[in-house]
């Protein structure tokens, strides 16, 4: 053919043809087609090009057309699109309206769903076992002009005497606004009744007494006095008030299951049952909106004042329980109008005009598409144009019109003409030696997604039906081979990925389900990477539920498995379903073609610092499930379970999570992997089970870790945190008994070690209660605030020390009171805000999943570890000034004391004076915390990091208690009083001991004399020309000073750190 002659034929491909809707229905016999003269018209714009379909298809159908092309439908709203829209409608001399959709819409289907119908909640037990227990909501109610309350109740048919489902109560009426029920014996029904503003309303609207899920609300607005209750989606009684209204008053208490007799409390008519998914709004519902709600098709706009999603409650005597209820709503959705879609009108006053219309109409549309895609598109179209592959040459060798490859096909196009190109393709693939190229994948992909449009009212036979699935399904094995993953590699910028071949599988094997049947109950279709099976299923009582199954077998693996529950099948039942088709399909190829992350979205499972995540990638084969029924798709609940082959990579963690492909998910990219609705029902060592309320194509992704330490080393390390964490608990309290206990003298040091010990006690405590707290979310939410708030007022005190002793080695002329007002508002004050301002801007992402700390995998953790890095460097720098002193003091004494000739002892006590201070302060001022940011470097860094920090309370007790000379003097005045009041017989006044009433008198005037038998000690350090290093802080008066006293130990002098006084205690 000559190269003109192919160009005409790719410019004809820009053109519009045929497109058909997902599946058949009401439209399906009826084809959009072009007009023979019209032709698409392209605006670029700097990053998007536009394409004007100029023909009429349904909303359905211009979906899939755009789709098909690996584009979308322009977006209501969008700025860009609009501009692009109206260059267009000018080119063309056009105008609205045209289909438009919403940003991050659902593909349209003509699906019946059953999305939610097994829905698992969090449910309350309200048991008659207890008169006062229920349930108190922690939200503020403002003064309502209207309200509405809606709830899932299932009532217990044993209990007889009057229920309160909820009251709502405040200081000015008790009974402002309830709802309540009785059980009528004689008709076997719940009667319900709502009290307003104290009125106490008949008893009429009702529900079975039969112990199951029931929806009631109540709605009321202040106009016209207008109240309502609805049951089961139904208006059941309504009325209005008969004197004038008002508000209802504010700041009111909501309280689930009890009647309030007084504000909040004399608790009198329990409800016995379950209740669950309670709202309260402050408009009132129409019929629409109560009638969404009972059939859970999707939330409501206006947010509700108590949202049952955050479940903020404060639960006395209730248990909190599953639910698992089928929500009804499946002829109802039937019966109920088809919903409308947007379309843009035009513009008015250079303002864009958007309205709705049924989703059936016919409409012009426009494509949109990135314009890398478009111009790497077009590139592969010229390089056909120009050189055509052998894969194109062979299909033209045999007849086949290259406009049925790469342009739109003619309107009388028959099932005959398809499945004769089907067939050449598929045994060409097959047969050939040629490998196909990547530039023939966007063709072969349009191919699938034409013969997914061909009309299923004909007269068509069988056998074509038969044939057309098996050369469909032949060719879309071939393209989705493992062999082929280099190429699809190649052309992601035009075809997203292999998904869009599943996707044309899906919709043929819908289309084609009425047909493919015949007189048997089931088909099944079998190739190397994809195995399906049609099976029809009778529905009755008696119905099981329906299982397909399949296997490598080529790697020997175990059966991947799907099925449709019981309890789906037998809702069809109870909806008037005879019978249905059940699709099944399995895809064994397609993880090493999307081995990659892309289209991946899913948030880390596991939030902990033991494990580092890496990444999500696809680990197992991909299963789908379909039910048709009445020619409409039903999404129903469904179960499956899937191996996951991972590779034996060491200190790599693999953690399996349910999803599913959506397709509506970036729409111009194919869709992506979400896990909404899924949820893992068991985990084993290679398979997975899990649970999805709606059918699709599902798969197991796996989020991989990289394991930071083994799992024994995760116990050693916890068993030695809790073993540290109750040693250094009992050091701090006997530390703080001791200060207490002994008498040691007040002033600003002793204060702020005080405030240490408690803070760090309190921090030990909750540590160690949060391995009990974790089982609990909402208490594990609250010992996680207090461990954030208790671990920063820890390092701030630690902060205080260091600043502390920085005043004392440096000048600082401050006050003592000033000093101490500004120490209590770093210690307390600066935590407390921190914490307070970390809850409010995020609690969602505030505590770690499986652990009572914070989330070290947001920007939350930065809340603790931005003030510790703080205070590690600024009490590094404390800890060096320190050194720098000692060391130099060190250095001035020793020349004056020790001869000349000793030079080498006077390099070790260089040594050891610049040591020992690093030693006794590094715990006090929190530096060994540093080591915490080397833990993933090693275990044994970890093990060194618990270790130190586990025991620092112990430290404390050995630095401030053991070894502090003045808890030490301290302990020697009582030992002195007591000897004194023991010897009261003597004649001659005990002279040595300090005066006790001499107000004036300094502590460290009260020290032993030389006389006394300390003062040997002393003297014998004299001789021995061994002294103490005092240095003089001038703001503190001239007994303040800091004392290291030098000793001799085995030849050589030793420089000992002792504590700071204060010259007036």
């Amino acid at each position: 053919m000559p190269p003109v002659l192919l160009m005409v034929i790719l410019v004809k491909a820009m053109a519009v043809g045929i497109c058909e809707p997902v599946q058949s229905g009401p439209d399906s016999s009826e084809r959009c087609l072009a007009g023979p003269g019209d032709q698409s018209h392209v605006f670029l714009s700097s990053h998007t090009v536009f394409q004007l379909v100029n023909a009429s298809c349904s909303f359905s159908q211009a979906w899939h057309y755009c789709q098909s092309r690996f584009s979308s439908i322009t977006v209501l709203g969008q700025l860009e699109d609009e501009d692009g829209i109206k260059q267009l409608l000018n080119q063309a001399n056009m105008q609205g309206p045209i289909w438009v959709r919403i940003s991050n819409s659902l593909a349209p289907t003509s699906t019946v769903t059953l999305s939610k119908q097994n829905v698992l909640l969090s449910a309350l037990s309200f048991t008659g076992d207890s008169t006062y227990g229920h349930a108190r909501a922690r939200a503020i109610f403002p003064p309502l002009a209207s309200a509405s309350t809606c709830a899932r109740v299932q009532f217990d048919a044993r209990h007889e005497s009057v229920s309160t489902l909820f009251s709502y109560a405040t200081r000015a009426l008790t009974n402002e606004f309830q709802l309540r029920a009785r059980a009528d014996e004689t008709r076997r029904r719940v009667l319900l009744a709502p009290i307003v503003h104290g009125r106490h309303h008949a008893y009429r609207a009702s529900f079975p007494n039969d112990a199951r899920w029931h929806h009631v609300c109540v709605t009321w607005r202040k106009s016209d006095g207008l109240w309502a209750v609805y049951v089961d989606g139904e208006k059941g009684e309504w009325g209005t008030g008969t004197e004038p209204s008002r508000d209802m008053h504010g700041h009111g208490i909501f309280v689930l299951g009890q009647d309030q007799d007084s504000f909040g409390g004399n608790f009198t008519e329990p409800f016995v049952g379950n209740i669950t998914d309670v709202n309260f709004w402050d408009v009132t519902l129409d019929d629409e909106q109560i009638r969404r709600l009972e059939d859970c098709t999707s939330p409501l706009e206006p947010k509700p004042l108590f949202s049952w999603q955050e479940l903020n409650l404060t639960l006395h005597e209730v248990k909190e329980v599953a639910a698992v209820m089928q929500c009804p709503g499946l002829l109802k959705q039937k019966q109920r109008e088809q919903e409308d879609c947007r379309v843009l009108d035009g513009w008015t006053q250079a303002v864009a005009q958007y309205s709705t219309t049924p989703c059936s109409h016919t409409l012009p549309f426009i494509c949109k598409t990135s314009k890398e895609r478009y111009v790497k598109k077009k590139e592969l179209e010229e390089s056909q144009s120009a050189h055509p592959s052998p894969f194109l040459q062979h299909l033209m060798k045999h007849g086949v019109n290259t406009g049925d490859v790469l342009g739109m096909p003619d309107a009388d196009e028959s099932w005959e003409s398809v499945t004769n190109l089907l067939n050449i393709s598929d045994q060409y693939l097959r047969g050939s030696r040629e490998q196909l190229e990547s530039r023939d994948f966007p063709s072969l992909v349009q191919m699938l997604s034409r013969a997914t449009e061909l009309p299923t009212t004909g007269n068509q036979s069988l056998t074509n039906a038969r044939m057309l699935s098996h050369s469909f399904i032949g060719l879309a094995d071939t393209l989705i081979s493992q062999e082929n993953a280099d190429k699809w590699q190649a052309i992601r910028e035009v075809v997203s990925g292999p998904m869009a071949v599943v996707h044309t599988i899906d919709r043929m094997v819908t289309n084609l389900s009425p047909l493919l049947l015949g007189d048997t109950d089931s088909v099944h279709i079998h190739f190397n990477n994809i195995r399906m099976q049609v099976q029809e299923k009778t529905v009755s009582e008696s119905t099981g539920g329906s299982e397909f199954c399949s296997s490598d077998w080529i790697n020997n693996t175990d059966l991947d498995c799907i099925s449709v529950p019981p309890q789906s099948m037998q809702e069809l039942h109870n909806n008037g379903f005879g019978k249905v088709t059940v699709l099944s399909t399995w895809y064994s190829s397609l993880k090493p073609l999307m081995n990659k992350e892309e289209n991946i979205t899913v948030v880390p499972t596991i939030t902990d610092g033991s494990l580092k995540y890496m990444g999500t990638v696809l680990g197992s084969s991909v299963i789908s499930s379909a039910v048709v029924g009445d020619g409409q798709l039903i999404s129903l609940g469904v179960q499956f379970k899937l191996q996951h082959r991972t590779q034996n990579t060491s200190g790599m963690f693999y953690y399996p999570i349910c999803a599913f492909w959506d397709f509506s998910l970036t729409p111009e990219d194919g869709g992506g992997w979400s896990t909404e609705g899924c949820e893992v029902i068991s985990l084993q060592q290679d398979s997975t089970s899990c649970y999805c309320n709606h059918t699709t194509n599902f798969a197991l992704l796996l989020q991989i870790y990289d394991v930071q330490w083994s799992q024994e080393n995760e116990k050693g390390l916890q068993i030695l945190s809790f073993i540290g964490c109750g040693v250094s608990l009992c050091g701090l309290i006997f530390t703080f008994i001791l200060f207490i206990a002994v008498g040691v003298p007040k002033s600003d040091r002793t204060t702020v070690h005080k405030n240490l010990i408690v803070a760090l006690a309190l921090a030990q405590l909750l540590l160690i209660f949060s391995y009990w707290a974790s089982a609990n979310q909402e208490l594990c939410l609250m010992v996680t605030a207090l461990l954030h708030l208790f671990f920063l007022s820890s390092f701030c005190w630690m902060l205080v020390e260091g600043l502390l002793l920085w005043s004392k080695v440096v000048s600082v002329n401050i006050s003592e009171d000033r000093r101490m007002r500004f120490y209590y508002a770093l210690g307390w004050g600066l935590p407390l805000f921190i914490v307070a301002v970390t809850l409010m801007v995020s609690l969602n992402k505030y505590k770690a999943e499986q652990h009572c700390w914070l989330n070290t995998e947001s920007d939350i953790i930065w809340a603790f570890v931005g003030p510790v890095l703080f205070v590690l460097a600024v009490n590094t720098v404390v800890l060096c000034r320190v050194v720098v002193v000692t060391v130099s003091s060190a250095r001035r004494r020793a020349k004056m004391l020790a001869p000349s000739s000793a030079s080498k002892p006077h390099t070790l006590d260089l040594t050891w004076a610049a040591t020992r201070p690093v030693l006794i302060l590094l715990p006090v001022l929190g530096l060994t915390w540093l080591c915490g940011i080397l833990v993933h470097l090693s275990v044994v860094l970890a093990y060194l990091f618990i270790a130190l920090n586990a025991f620092q309370g112990l430290y404390i007790f050995l630095v401030y208690a053991v070894y502090n000379s003045e808890v030490q003097n301290a302990i020697k005045r009582i030992q002195e009083k007591r000897k004194a009041l023991s010897f009261t017989n003597c004649s001659q006044p005990i002279s040595f001991l300090p005066s006790q009433k001499t107000p004036g008198a300094s502590w460290a005037d009260s020290l032993p004399t030389p006389s006394s038998p300390e003062s040997s000690g002393s003297s014998h350090i004299t001789n021995s020309m061994s002294s103490s290093l005092i240095f003089k802080n001038e703001s503190f008066g001239t007994d303040s000073f800091v004392n290291f006293s030098l000793k001799p130990a085995a030849g050589n002098q030793v420089v000992q750190l002792m504590a700071f006084k204060p010259s007036a205690c």
